[in-house]
């Protein structure tokens, strides 16, 4: 056990549990970053292309800042989804659906099932 001074001790002890789901946002805002660093610095260079008389770099002015946004939208999505999967797994082992039995099954499922079955049954008349 760490025994340096208490604030530094409980970074330290929130540093050593590092789950999968700590890891998967680390990737999530790495991404963002690269993106960026990628996105900001074209259109900076593509903009000073444009206004030294380069027509078709109009088009990249543009494009860089679209791009950008998407990688932030992207980024918002993917944490929502982590998170989201977090809260679901934490509400399954928190014992709301532990008493469910896994090999229970729901009667509209059993019924739907059933009709489907009559349905592709082959008939006398398509025998023949």
């Amino acid at each position: 056990m760490w025994h340096g001074p208490p604030l530094i001790r409980v970074f330290h002890s929130r540093l050593n549990k590092v789950s999968a789901n700590n890891k998967d946002l680390w990737r999530i805002h790495l991404g963002l970053l690269l993106a960026e660093l990628i996105c900001v610095p074209a259109f900076v260079f593509e903009i000073s292309r444009a206004l030294a008389g380069n027509t078709l770099s109009w088009a990249y002015v543009v494009e860089w800042p679209i791009l950008g946004i998407y990688a932030i939208h992207m980024w918002r999505r993917l944490l929502q989804d982590v998170r989201g999967a977090a809260r679901k797994e934490s509400r399954f082992f928190r014992g709301r659906h532990r008493d469910e039995d896994p090999e229970a099954t729901d009667p509209a499922l059993e019924a739907w099932n059933t009709y489907l079955a009559s349905v592709h049954e082959p008939t006398k008349d398509s025998r023949a």
